[in-house]
């Protein structure tokens, strides 16, 4: 079947009632973690992960796709209305989009970013439906040394990109890799790392790691430094754009989803850099009034950058879907929740869970229908939301972690791990260490294990087998980039 076919039976079984209802929660609850400081998809994602015990896989990935596309919409509106930025991707937008908001132009710069995002983020899907089939075809022919060198380049970027430092990416990397050995080796049948605790011969759940370092970690974070000053937030109407606004914006939507997508799709590419890039572009470009009212709230610089912004968002799934491979701290959560129903995202999946994969895909143009929907005559209602109490609310997230933990095996040392790594989350984010490459190395760790042992077995031991494969050779020299790259831009810059 060709993809367009493909796509239209996904669209039959997104567009059942069960599933629009899923969507509907789904990008409702991530417009509303991304409007909120702090609160992020990763962490909702998280979550939510012990639904995969009663809900559908179908329902539940269709729901925790409208909730990353959901907050990638949602992280605008604070960083227009409070210069906060809800998500590390909406920093370049607060630059312009708050000078608008001060300028009362608040409803201008949020009906810009909430347009852009349904545009981009209908391209970006419509790229995702011809350029996954393509990578599959690619994947398919995957070795062992070749799966081991993709799960060392993802180690290497995201260390190197998603920190200040190399050094603290890779120390959360190695804390990651560490926490996926705990458990029985599967090759040796020996306990490792398990300290005589016989609830650890199994390993730590994936949804005690994502949830302990995500969502209680960020709690304990915020909570140190909560204020109980409330936010200052500008007041704004129905979101609406004039014919000057219109036109100024129509383009840069464009050139932001030409450089998101791409981003989007490399290990650690992330949103952050298409971003800047975008701003950057549109600045560079600016010609007459965009040129003198840029610093002061100009409109190509929320356009551009929200839209670089959601089309990231589908270029993440490419990888991941096609490959097994995370780019981002949700992607990350998303594989987790594909491992906890016995799926591994790759070649395979589209093969044999197909009506899976299509059905997701095709809700997210489902999605960005509703969130435009919701984002357009709502603005003032998330606005308010601005306004919960912080205490009420990172309360609220402690006590749903531990009854959402409790509720896998119903075992107190699942709540003692929780409440472990929730330490250990909080002391990450004090120090300085990103998450997400910890919880991508618990996840891929074992992965990139078990791929080294099955190459060298087929080598005879001879390492040389690593790199005897084009593609291994090849992924691991950009590994070398990804991970030599800021090294030598540092020392250029010392020199100069």
């Amino acid at each position: 079947m060709t993809s367009f076919q493909l796509l239209l039976d996904g669209f039959a079984a997104a567009l059942t009632p069960v599933n629009l209802l899923y969507a509907l929660v789904g990008v409702t609850l991530g417009t509303l973690v991304g409007v909120l400081p702090g609160i992020g998809p990763a962490m909702t994602v998280a979550l939510l992960l012990p639904i995969t015990f009663t809900v559908p896989p179908a329902s539940a990935f269709i729901m925790f796709a409208g909730i990353y596309y959901g907050g990638m919409y949602g992280g605008s509106t604070t960083s227009i209305l409070l210069n906060t930025p809800g998500e590390s991707s909406s920093m370049i937008t607060a630059l312009e989009g708050n000078k608008m908001a001060r300028r009362g132009r608040a409803a201008q710069a949020l009906a810009t970013a909430a347009i852009g995002s349904f545009v981009a983020g209908t391209i970006a899907t419509a790229l995702l439906v011809v350029a996954a089939p393509a990578v599959v075809s690619f994947a398919i022919s995957f070795g062992p040394a070749d799966y081991f060198a993709l799960a060392i380049l993802a180690f290497t970027a995201v260390s190197s990109v998603l920190s200040r430092s190399i050094v603290r990416g890779l120390a959360s990397l190695g804390l990651g890799l560490v926490i996926g050995l705990i458990g029985i080796d599967q090759q040796t049948g020996q306990a490792r790392l398990t300290l005589g605790i016989p609830q650890l011969l199994d390993g730590i759940d994936v949804v005690i790691v994502a949830v302990g370092l995500f969502a209680l970690g960020e709690a304990l974070y915020v909570a140190s430094r909560l204020r109980h000053v409330p936010p200052e937030v500008v007041p704004v109407g129905r979101a609406w754009m004039g014919r000057s606004d219109w036109r100024r914006s129509w383009l840069p939507w464009l050139r932001g989803t030409a450089l998101g997508f791409p981003f989007g799709a490399l290990p650690g590419g992330g949103a952050e850099i298409p971003t800047f890039l975008s701003y950057a572009a549109e600045k560079r470009l600016a010609r007459g009034v965009a040129r003198e009212e840029y610093g002061k709230g100009a409109i190509e610089g929320v356009a551009g950058p929200e839209a670089a912004n959601n089309a990231s968002a589908a270029g993440t799934l490419v990888p991941l879907l096609t490959l097994g491979l995370p780019t981002s701290a949700t992607a990350a959560i998303m594989l987790a929740a594909f491992q906890q129903y016995g799926l591994q995202p790759g070649p395979q999946l589209f093969e044999h869970n197909a009506a899976l994969v299509w059905g997701m895909i095709a809700s997210l143009f489902i999605g960005n229908a509703m969130l435009l929907v919701l984002n357009l005559p709502m603005a003032p209602l998330w606005a308010r939301i601005l306004r919960i109490p912080r205490p009420y609310l990172y309360a609220g997230i402690v006590v749903f972690a531990a009854l959402g933990v409790y509720a896998l095996n119903a075992t107190v040392v699942d709540l003692f791990v929780l409440y472990v790594l929730g330490l250990l989350g909080y002391a990450m984010r004090r120090f300085g260490l990103p998450v997400a490459p910890a919880v991508i190395g618990m996840i891929l760790g074992p992965m990139a294990e078990i791929q080294l042992r099955r190459a060298l077995a087929i080598g005879a031991g001879d390492p040389s087998v690593l790199v005897t494969s084009p593609v291994a050779a090849v992924l691991l020299v950009l590994a070398a980039l990804a991970l030599l790259t800021p090294v030598f831009r540092a020392l250029a810059t010392r020199r100069t």
